[in-house]
């Protein structure tokens, strides 16, 4: 078996394809490394000026290395192996969008400190009672989630899910893909 890939290479070979230093970008996409990614790490904190930065399809357990990264606005981790939601205090003010479909999350605890957070992409993951899903109220700027896929939505048709969801996070104007319309009823 080959050895994942570091950061660092990661890096190194987007600034080849690129031709340019990672430092200075303002996007970087790190998804579908071969050999995956296994780990973030410190090397992450260089990218001063990175306002998007996509690790999605790796095999990255734990969402580490964002302390520095000052001007991160959209994250993308979907379709790893993350199991819980920390690490994300180091761009707290700043993230909008997090994107983590696909992975093995369970529990929401971690989200709350995202004083700034628009969009979460959560669908796919392991989050089966309610109580987690109360926490997304803690999001007061949340405006567009997509939780799809879960095991709390088994056995439910979409009309009741979309009007649970709704019930429990008023101020949502996008519901899996769909805007939530004001005053929404669950069709009988």
């Amino acid at each position: 078996m080959s050895k994942a890939t570091t950061i660092k290479e990661a890096l190194k070979r987007w600034e080849e394809r690129e031709q340019q230093n990672a430092t200075q970008a303002t996007a970087i996409e790190l998804q579908f490394q071969w050999p995956p990614i296994e780990k973030m790490d410190n090397t992450l904190g260089t990218l001063v000026n990175c306002e998007r930065l996509s690790l999605s399809t790796n095999m990255i357990e734990k969402i580490f290395g964002l302390n520095g990264m000052k001007n991160l606005r959209v994250l993308s981790l979907s379709r790893n192996y993350i199991k819980q939601i920390s690490g994300l205090e180091a761009v707290a003010e700043t993230l909008e969008e997090l994107w983590l479909s696909y992975n093995l999350i369970e529990k929401l605890k971690g989200l709350s400190a995202l004083k700034k957070l628009k969009v979460l992409y959560i669908s796919n993951n392991l989050i089966k009672d309610w109580a987690e899903f109360n926490r997304l109220q803690e999001l007061e700027t949340l405006e567009d989630l997509v939780v799809v896929g879960n095991p709390i939505s088994e056995g439910m048709d979409e009309a009741t899910w979309r009007a649970e969801c709704i019930k429990r996070l008023p101020t949502i104007k996008k519901l899996d893909g769909e805007p939530v319309v004001m005053n929404e009823e669950p069709t009988l």
